[in-house]
């Protein structure tokens, strides 16, 4: 499906102004892309993170050394959500900090791909400490990420970032990203959700003062969130009551991993019930 950036925006800004909430599916597999698509998903979003919560691990496992980030998100692209995508833009999660690619060129063959957009996932704004200073210090931080969205806006995709502090989605919005998403760390709920997690209060408040930095210059930006407490419409409508700024919301497990949860020990369940007529 060939669509633009201009449209892409134009889209999620009709479904703003309408009072709908933009709805973001992370889906790390065919059927979960092509049926949050035919649910009404506005965005198909794939990268490792989720291809692992597919194979029933945590998606944080995406954070360890254990596979090549960019490569797992170009083959689930190119042989499992690109071709059972139709109805709408399916945007590409890059390791920007990898330093064992020329990530442009990298961007050029993810567009060449058929992808529609870019976003930086795995991300190191998730990772603090000693760790997080350690990678600024050699090369393989924050920056890297806003560089390659930043190329990819400049090449006519869609851009979208997971930024967790003002600075960082002041660096985003200054690139030309046109998604601002607030994280709000890894998710609670279902089979292996964290068990602590950001409380919806606090998540407020970490928008709160994302809001009160980025909108007075980029107002007509998109500002999305993701992680922490939301597992529900409901929990998102209730972080809607708190902070009201919110143009819409990225799920990631509430998207595919619960659902699947639920669903599957259902049908198994409903098979076991069957008597047999001997």
């Amino acid at each position: 499906m060939g669509i633009s950036r201009d449209e892409i925006v134009a889209r999620l800004r009709a479904e703003r102004d309408a009072g709908r909430a933009v709805y973001d599916a992370l889906c790390g597999s065919g059927i979960t892309a092509k049926f949050a698509a035919r649910g009404g998903a506005d965005l198909i979003t794939t990268f490792n993170l989720a291809y692992y919560r597919m194979q029933g691990l945590s998606s944080m496992a995406g954070y360890l050394p254990i596979g090549d980030a960019n490569a797992i998100t170009l083959e689930l692209g190119e042989r499992s959500i690109l071709n059972v995508v139709r109805e709408c833009p399916v945007i590409a999660g890059l390791l920007g900090a990898d330093p064992t690619r020329d990530m442009f060129r990298f961007v050029d063959k993810i567009q060449a791909a058929g992808f529609h957009g870019v976003m930086n996932c795995p991300t190191v704004a998730l990772i603090d400490g000693n760790f997080r200073k350690d990678l600024e210090e050699t090369g393989m931080g924050f920056s890297k990420e806003v560089d390659v969205l930043g190329y990819a806006s400049g090449k006519g995709m869609f851009t979208k970032a997971f930024t967790t502090t003002p600075d960082e989605a002041l660096a985003m919005a200054e690139a030309g990203v046109d998604n601002i998403i607030i994280h709000f760390g890894n998710s609670s709920g279902g089979s292996i959700g964290s068990k602590t997690v950001m409380p919806l209060d606090e998540a407020a408040q970490r928008a709160a003062a994302l809001f009160d930095a980025l909108l007075p210059e980029y107002e007509e930006r998109i500002f999305t969130c993701h992680g922490g407490a939301i597992e529900t419409p409901a929990d998102f409508e209730r972080l809607l009551d708190l902070e009201s700024r919110f143009d819409g919301y990225v799920g990631g497990s509430s998207a595919e991993r619960f659902p699947v949860e639920d669903a599957v020990p259902r049908a198994a369940q409903g098979f076991k019930s069957v008597r047999l007529r001997k």
